[in-house]
């Protein structure tokens, strides 16, 4: 393996402890003022402003939106899969909702089963292009084994008082959501050819989405607009996070290949949690045998499955 493989191989692995950092930053921050979906917001808002002024200097970013549009008006695309980012914002208002109450780790557990399940569904049905995919028996059986690691990772706090189980519900919810974005981002970035015009749509839509969801709550007085604290600095940076994660992936995917950066990001979100929930948990939050166990099982799961889906595609390249 060659000195810029390993170092491919580590950028993969820290944008998977990205993600684990930014639900911890977004958690912190809906705690801190009890509103996530405003919480939300100003994660997808701030990423907005950043990815904006990106767009102001790159005209490689023009040219993938022309690209759509051109796409859209030709109908090779559906227009409904622009709105892929308003999923993305959906996901981000249940991630700041549920990490306070059960922490990084088994949320990031939750959600990988979500979306380890949620990929069964949407090959099946071809939601990601290219026509409906054969769904083998490893890959189903990696799904529920991912998914049982859910339930050990949370074996021994069944019956505590402070672990919600709707919470833990909701996480398996939030990864399937985010397994359906990406299959659609996947359409869009066939016709955009421009990753970041993919990321660009993305945010857009995603706080477009999360504004008009916090001005119906506002308006229903569901939910209130809250003071935004003074910090800590780090709370707020679940925007910039998501941009340089953005960066990483459409860099690294094109040298290292889907799979390969799956495993990597995968299993750096998965230790990154539990470090993050080691060193810095949120308040009930506990590492035990069973999270350990659990995340062992979730990372097992998903290479048993990726590599199973990446020999159907070569099988079918072949052919």
């Amino acid at each position: 393996m060659s000195k810029k493989t390993q170092r491919l191989d580590f950028l993969a692995a820290i944008s998977g402890v990205m993600i684990a950092l930014q639900a911890r930053a977004n958690g912190e921050l809906s705690h801190l003022i009890g509103n996530g979906v405003e919480a939300a917001l100003v994660s997808f808002g701030s990423g907005l402003i950043i990815i904006s002024v990106i767009a102001l200097f790159t005209p490689s970013i023009k040219e993938g939106a022309r690209n759509l549009r051109g796409a859209v008006d030709r109908k090779e695309l559906p227009r409904w899969t622009l709105f892929a980012g308003a999923l993305g914002g959906s996901f981000v208002a249940v991630q700041t909702h549920i990490v306070p109450l059960i922490g990084v780790a088994i949320y990031s557990v939750a959600s990988i089963a979500g979306q380890t399940a949620a990929s069964l569904v949407v090959d099946r049905i071809g939601l990601t292009g290219g026509g409906k995919k054969h769904i083998t028996p490893r890959r189903i059986a990696a799904a529920f084994f991912t998914v049982f690691a859910v339930f050990i990772s949370v074996f021994d706090r069944i019956d505590a008082k402070n672990l919600s189980l709707f919470a833990v519900l909701m996480g398996c919810v939030a990864g399937a959501i985010v397994g359906v974005q990406r299959a659609m981002n996947g359409q869009i970035n066939e016709h955009s050819h421009q990753s970041f015009t993919t990321s660009f749509l993305n945010f857009i839509m995603g706080t477009s989405f999360l504004v008009i969801f916090l001005t119906i709550l506002v308006l229903i007085h569901s939910e209130d607009l809250v003071p935004l604290p003074a910090g800590p600095w780090w709370i707020y940076t679940g925007g910039v996070i998501g941009v340089i994660y953005i960066a990483f992936t459409s860099t690294i995917v094109q040298h290292l290949g889907v799979l390969t950066f799956t495993l990597f990001s995968v299993g750096g979100q998965l230790v990154g949690s539990l470090l993050i929930d080691l060193y810095s948990p949120t308040d009930g939050v506990h590492i035990s045998v069973y999270l350990v166990t659990g995340i062992a099982m979730t990372y097992f799961g998903v290479i048993v499955g990726g590599v199973n889906n990446s020999q159907s595609r070569k099988r079918l390249t072949h052919k």
